[in-house]
């Protein structure tokens, strides 16, 4: 059993960097799609947003899925999904098709957020221990490296069909080797770990709907803050603070570095004072560095604080999905799916809540609005306490 789980848990690290892989690599690619199908910023917004819609349909789909299938079978086929999609919008020589394209990527992207999540609670569940945050950190890993082999391929001129199809043809070999070492599905109502030693009727409570609503109500909260980190912290430094393009960049460079180096260290956290300590903790912190990025004075006090956002952030979300894995192992996948898909929305609702607000007031105070969320999730941070009962506010 101890070789079981240490393969799945090499899997489960394999299918979150390859995750961030995928998207990152999609990501880099944005503009010179964009120049391919000869659409401009306005079209690309929209079609974006099929990319979201496919995303949370996936998420919907998959929940159920894999609690009927189990994460070995849904997971690679999930996998396998994502990385057969990432290719076709470097083939898209119109608008029609890359919408299309951008809505089999959501969907592909959204079976293997759900399904890895997972897979990840099992792998947890059976070792006893805070994992979750070491796999989101995977995942992060997975981006910064699209970036770099992005940047090299894009400067030697190497069409994106091209690149995405190698991207493709790559996954698709990890996901065969990974999908050997996922563990074997375990029955629903033999629980280990975390939910073994918890009482009867705090497992009931875990499991309420109600319980699953607060806590898809908070990722949709933190994920609405770390949305606003990527599309505004570059914005910011360079149009509220006169920085230079390349100063500006490094504004979602520091917010990104500290949340990948905080998610590897947030499983000892969560292991030694508990996930409602990391979370109440984390989303004050994250308060304080969004606070100091708001207002902040000069370009080096806002990289500081955007620098704290990250580090506040890291560990929040991941203790969210765990609780929401671990409430039910026969809804495992469905719980999960419910708060990723909320929380999913919230990243992509925060740039759409800050632009508007910027026509009422300056781009530094309309950052504030986060920092209240973020205090919101603070005081609720108890629904992650066993033996006390969620508070809201």
């Amino acid at each position: 059993m101890e070789t079981s789980l240490r393969n799945g848990r090499r899997a489960t690290f394999a299918f979150f960097l390859l995750n961030g892989f995928l998207m990152g690599m999609w990501i880099v690619h944005i503009p010179v799609v964009e120049q391919r199908t000869g659409i401009g910023h306005a079209e690309l917004g929209r079609l974006l947003l099929l990319l979201g819609a496919g995303a949370f349909l996936g998420m919907r789909l998959a929940g159920p899925l894999t609690d009927r299938l189990g994460a070995r079978r849904v997971l690679p086929a999930s996998a396998a999904l994502c990385g057969a999609a990432v290719v076709l919008p470097g083939l898209a020589e119109g608008v029609p098709a890359l919408a299309a394209a951008l809505f089999l990527l959501g969907i592909g992207n959204g079976t293997l957020d759900v399904s890895m999540n997972a897979h990840a609670v099992e792998v947890e569940r059976g070792y006893g221990r805070p994992l979750m945050s070491a796999f989101h950190a995977a995942f992060s890993v997975g981006g910064v490296l699209a970036a770099l082999a992005g940047a090299l391929v894009l400067d030697r001129g190497r069409s994106p069909a091209t690149v995405l199809g190698a991207t493709a043809a790559g996954s698709l070999l990890v996901t065969a080797c990974a999908a050997r070492l996922l563990l074997p599905r375990a029955p629903a109502d033999t629980p280990c770990g975390p939910a073994a030693t918890a009482p009867a009727a705090a497992v009931r409570r875990a499991a309420s709907p109600r319980r699953i609503r607060i806590l898809a109500a908070l990722a949709f909260l933190l994920m609405l803050c770390e949305g606003v980190a990527n599309d505004w912290s570059t914005p910011h430094l360079r149009d509220v603070l006169g920085a230079s393009a390349g100063t500006a960049a490094l504004a979602y460079g520091a917010f990104a570095t500290t949340m990948t180096a905080g998610r590897m260290l947030a499983d000892r956290v969560a292991g030694r004072l508990g996930p409602a300590a990391v979370l109440r903790a984390g989303s004050a912190v994250a308060a304080a560095g969004l606070t100091l990025a708001a207002l902040a004075p000069n370009v080096p006090a806002a990289l500081t604080g955007w620098a704290v956002l990250g580090a506040g952030l890291s560990g929040c979300v991941p203790q969210l999905f765990s609780a929401a894995g671990h409430a039910d192992p026969a809804a495992a996948g469905a719980n999960v799916a419910r708060v990723a898909g909320l929380g999913y929305l919230g990243m992509l609702a925060g740039p759409a809540v800050i632009g508007p607000l910027t026509h009422l007031v300056p781009l530094g105070p309309a950052l504030l609005l986060p920092v209240a969320l973020c205090l919101v999730v603070s005081a609720a941070s108890g629904v992650l306490a066993p033996g006390r009962p969620p508070r809201t506010a």
